[in-house]
């Protein structure tokens, strides 16, 4: 199959080289020094280059910011019949996008990312595709996540944005407290390095992601679960409360105990 990339960032890249020995696949980017490491693919810097490649299918990897820029941008110079697909982590607007775009279309999120995850032991990691799209495209995807071994979940786009607004807002804003509030420590405890490496992560990530991530419609209600789970600590804090401190150690335990046995 003719597969073209939009994007060669870290997951552009990541798809080239995962799919450059079984298909032929092209790359866009306008920045040709992001290119420099790409091999085993065609590589076109104007939009003009893809008329003559002819892809069946387009996976848009640039950054979320520019997601709908991109496809308006190639879509002049793509046939008719292709599909086209987007693996981005926030699908604000690509449903109203995809309706009207007169393409058949697929949309994945592969929730493993560049930041934490090791992109050659991904059996632990996750991957949504989403059910409202074209059927072929869909069994391209599935297939190609089962080759990884990641664990395949098909949500509809507002059951991605709800699962999205628990499993990344809840994560990105405690990570935003400890480090609104932290400050320098000359000899930190294991735990503090590590929350320390998980802050430096997750603010090495690009604004705008960060900013639709939290402006998810399904966002604040999370975070107002996270004020409410504050407000009952400090007032078990302050009244140095053993035994109701202990209820809560246990039900948060709890909480844990079973997100780790479902993981396994």
């Amino acid at each position: 199959m003719k597969i073209l990339i939009l994007g060669a960032g870290k997951m552009g890249s990541f798809f080239i080289d995962l799919l450059s020995f079984d298909h032929e696949v092209a790359v866009y980017e306008k920045d040709p020094k992001r290119m420099r490491f790409t091999y085993n693919c065609l590589r076109f810097t104007r939009a003009e280059e893809i008329a003559d490649f002819h892809p069946a299918l387009v996976i848009n990897a640039v950054t979320v910011k520019y997601t709908i820029t991109a496809f308006d941008e190639v879509m002049p110079y793509l046939p008719s019949e292709c599909i086209i697909s987007d693996i981005a982590s926030v699908k604000t607007g690509l449903k109203d996008f995809y309706v009207r775009c007169g393409h058949p279309y697929v949309s994945t999120h592969p929730m493993f990312g560049p930041t934490f995850a090791n992109l050659n032991q991904l059996s632990e990691e996750n991957a949504i595709i989403i059910s409202e799209g074209d059927y072929m495209g869909r069994i391209f995807f599935k297939d190609l996540y089962q080759q990884l071994g990641l664990n395949i979940y098909e949500y509809t786009f507002e059951e991605h944005d709800r699962t999205v607004a628990y499993s990344l807002s809840i994560p990105f804003v405690s990570t935003f407290a400890f480090a609104a509030v932290m400050k320098h420590q000359d000899a930190p405890g294991t735990t503090f390095k590590r929350h320390l490496r998980i802050a430096k992560g997750v603010l090495g990530e690009d604004d705008y992601l960060l900013q639709e991530i939290l402006f998810n419609p399904y966002t604040s209600s999370q975070i107002e679960k996270i004020r409410g789970e504050l407000d009952r600590l400090i007032d078990i804090i302050r009244r140095k409360d053993a035994k109701e401190m202990k209820t809560y150690l246990d039900r948060i335990r709890k909480n844990v105990k079973h997100d780790i046995d479902n993981i396994k």
